[in-house]
């Protein structure tokens, strides 16, 4: 498999109906949104979902959820002293720091894709203290219009312990995104890819994580068929250092509002202003 040789840029449309994108713990579990009302999904959220595909597809994934392990190691410490070569270092007393991330970027490609912070306390040896910088790199989402919250009021009146004399309902909320459209951007740093052995069959593997981001996600917050990737845009430059910068290339996808109030993907028009030199593919979500 042959290192990342180009540089790539990509963006991705999605739309959200009647579900919670990504709540706030510090703010009741509401949508995430920012002080002008535009709705966000962080990026390490987004991350979050690419691991998960990534995972669904059978790679090997360094930082697994608890719920979707697919080990029986419950700490990323558990999980590096799996690895023979990994347990050696973090043993030793002279231990190879480079050494260390050439290992993990080799085992799992979310380490060598979006980078790790290894911080593992001493064992017997020196312990560890890696940091990882990985090529991907994902920018937070960003609803298109400002969005409308709404919230609804939830009891549960059952019984949590057997035997016990039936309680007062108990009083919750749950907030969710009646319809909103979002969008964001990414970009692949091919000096990064050559320090953490990125390829551009990895390449392919994101973009395709990135087409089909919501299968397999749903939750009470999240119901099936509510969140939707529209489309993916893909450039591929045809050089390391890319002919435009990133900023360039993610402002040539324009977005033109159709109706005066839009609900849905269908009130915007989308549209990719052309670059010399520079093609961009567009895929549309599964």
């Amino acid at each position: 498999m042959t290192t990342l040789d180009h540089k790539i840029d990509f963006a991705v449309v999605l739309s959200v109906t009647k579900a919670n994108p990504n709540g706030d713990p510090l703010n009741g579990n509401r949508p995430r949104q920012n002080y002008d009302g535009y709705g966000e999904i962080s990026d390490v959220a987004l991350k979050r979902k690419i691991r998960n595909r990534l995972q669904d597809m059978g790679e090997s994934i360094f930082v697994q959820s608890n719920d979707r392990r697919s080990d029986s190691y419950s700490s990323l410490r558990e999980r590096a002293d799996a690895n023979a070569e990994l347990a050696k270092i973090l043993k030793s007393k002279t231990s190879s720091s480079d050494e260390f991330a050439r290992i993990a970027c080799r085992e799992w490609l979310d380490v060598r894709s979006f980078g790790q912070v290894f911080a593992f306390k001493a064992d017997k040896g020196a312990g560890v203290s890696v940091g990882v910088r990985g090529p991907v790199s994902i920018h937070t989402a960003t609803s298109i219009d400002p969005i409308d919250i709404t919230s609804m009021q939830i009891t549960k009146s059952v019984n949590s312990e057997p035997g016990a004399a039936k309680g007062s309902d108990t009083m919750g909320m749950k907030h969710r995104v009646d319809s909103g459209v979002y969008v964001f951007y990414g970009s692949i740093n091919t000096q990064l890819a050559e320090k953490t052995g990125f390829t551009n069959q990895d390449a392919e593997k994101l973009k395709q994580a990135l087409v089909t981001l919501f299968e397999n996600d749903a939750s009470s917050a999240r119901p099936e068929g509510s969140m939707e990737v529209h489309t993916v845009y893909w450039w591929e430059h045809n050089s390391k250092l890319g002919q435009y910068s990133s900023a360039k290339v993610h402002r040539s996808l324009t977005i033109e509002k159709l109706v005066e109030e839009p609900k849905s993907f269908t009130d915007y028009k989308f549209t990719v202003q052309p670059l010399e030199g520079l093609k961009v593919e567009s895929i549309h979500g599964k």
